[in-house]
């Protein structure tokens, strides 16, 4: 089955940088686009980047320029690059595919800015 691990939040100053992971099983991981969403307390998730099976990327304006989206199919993971963090980057990370029409979600990974 389809499964999805994230990996690599915590706490961090503002300005700070952390990489996270989403280590991924159960499909073909090269054929499929991945994309990251984060959700803050009260807040709806939102999608903060994509990465196309072709390696082509895409990111939410709030975040260019400070994130980045990457994957290594040999290892089935997908990255995100967290650079010049800001107290409003908090919020629980999660990777997603849509495999046959249907979403799959990670347990995501909590990323708290703050000094």
């Amino acid at each position: 089955q389809v499964q999805l691990v994230e990996s690599g939040g915590g706490l961090v100053q503002p300005g700070g940088s952390l990489r996270l992971s989403c280590a991924a099983s159960g499909f073909t991981f090269r054929n499929y686009d991945m994309e990251w969403y984060r959700q803050a307390p009260g807040k709806q998730r939102d999608l903060v980047a994509r990465i196309t099976s072709l390696g082509t990327t895409t990111s939410a304006d709030s975040v260019k320029g400070r994130f980045t989206v990457s994957r290594d199919n040999a290892k089935n993971t997908v990255y995100l690059q967290m650079n010049s963090l800001k107290p409003e980057d908090t919020a629980v990370y999660y990777c997603n595919v849509t495999r046959r029409l249907q979403d799959y979600w990670g347990q995501g990974t909590q990323v708290t800015v703050s000094s």
